[in-house]
């Protein structure tokens, strides 16, 4: 008993520790977990099924396994308050597990205090013609990103330029996108993809549209770079996508077309270029499959991940996926589109 409840204080103070954000970054962001994630993810992209789908249905199968047996030989009540104590304490050893596979990036120095990031120049002025400029990309992307095949060795050296772009003294691993039983969920929450944050493996949604597949997968990869935050996630996908091929540039102007149309007002919206009409049938195509999605699945999907967000220190919740615009226009580039650095 007093080692299980060692390991369940253990938990609470890793969650509650007000660790520095510049120790978190030295000693884990740039330090152990770059070295943990050249291992991990090598090591699952060698396995063709999601490693998380069969962690998660062992832990079930054990867990049922467990409850039923002690429920035969204490009886119910017993039984069920050994195995409810038995659960707090496995829940205990994967939060710790998670901090320590990929979750203190949570705790980082955010992105915005290693760029020269200024808050002033997010204005309307600049919203406006980011997003003008966003259009005219579109439109002069969309025939050749037709004509090109899907690369991702391509999109892997465009997001390590970006890495670089951003001072990594090293690229991450990129992850092979995965089919997983979560597939399911995902098409009915509106779910592109995500990281698993104990083996660093990528699970991507089938449903995600051609042109969607750069920025969604350039979004995952950040993740495994270390990039937790929604946004700086987002943002480093951009990057990644504009250094890519005809295919990935369309795919990251169009999502960037999406983050700052959403920045502004409709009146504003009215104001800039339109949209031609191969990108305009793109958009109703992301839009008929979100409109696919169950209202009510996606909406206990978000409240719970926005619950996960805020528990691990993102204030904003969900809403901080909208933050990207902030980076995207209050950072300031050089000539040949790299971020400068503090």
């Amino acid at each position: 008993m007093l080692t299980r409840a060692i390991v369940v204080l253990l938990a609470v103070a890793a969650a509650l520790a007000p660790l520095p954000p510049d120790v978190v970054e030295r000693w884990y962001s740039r330090g152990w977990y770059p070295r943990w994630q050249m291992v991990a993810t090598p090591l699952s992209n060698r396995v063709p099924i999601a490693l998380f789908d069969l962690a998660v249905a062992i832990l079930l199968i054990i867990g049922g396994v467990v409850f039923v047996r002690r429920v035969r030989s204490q009886g119910l009540v017993r039984g069920a308050i050994r195995t409810l104590v038995s659960a707090i304490v496995t829940s205990a050893v994967l939060y710790l597990v998670f901090l320590a596979a990929w979750g203190l990036n949570y705790r980082r120095v955010p992105l915005d205090q290693k760029v020269a990031y200024d808050s002033a120049r997010v204005t309307r002025e600049r919203a406006l013609a980011f997003a003008g400029t966003a259009v005219s990309q579109v439109n002069a992307g969309y025939r050749a990103a037709q004509e090109v095949p899907w690369d991702p060795a391509a999109l892997g050296r465009a997001f390590a330029g970006a890495e670089s772009a951003l001072g990594a003294s090293r690229a991450a691993v990129t992850g092979l996108p995965k089919p997983s039983l979560l597939t399911v969920y995902f098409r009915h929450a509106a779910i592109d993809g995500m990281t698993d944050p104990y083996f660093l493996e990528v699970i991507v949604n089938p449903d995600v549209l051609p042109f969607e597949r750069p920025s969604v997968l350039a979004h995952e990869w950040a993740h495994l770079a270390g990039y937790a935050d929604e946004a700086e996630a987002n943002f480093v996908s951009w990057l990644a996508c504009v250094r890519g091929d005809p295919l990935a540039q369309y795919s990251g102007w169009l999502a960037a077309y999406e983050h700052a149309s959403g920045a502004l007002t409709r009146d504003d919206r009215r104001s800039i270029p339109p949209l031609d009409a191969g990108p305009r049938a793109d958009l109703r195509a992301m839009a008929d499959r979100y409109n696919r999605s169950s209202p009510v699945v996606r909406a206990a999907a978000r409240d719970a991940y926005d619950k996960y967000l805020r528990a691990n220190r993102v204030p904003e919740g969900i809403a901080r996926y909208g933050a990207v615009i902030r980076l995207m226009l209050g950072t300031e580039f050089d000539p040949a589109g790299n971020p400068r650095l503090r």
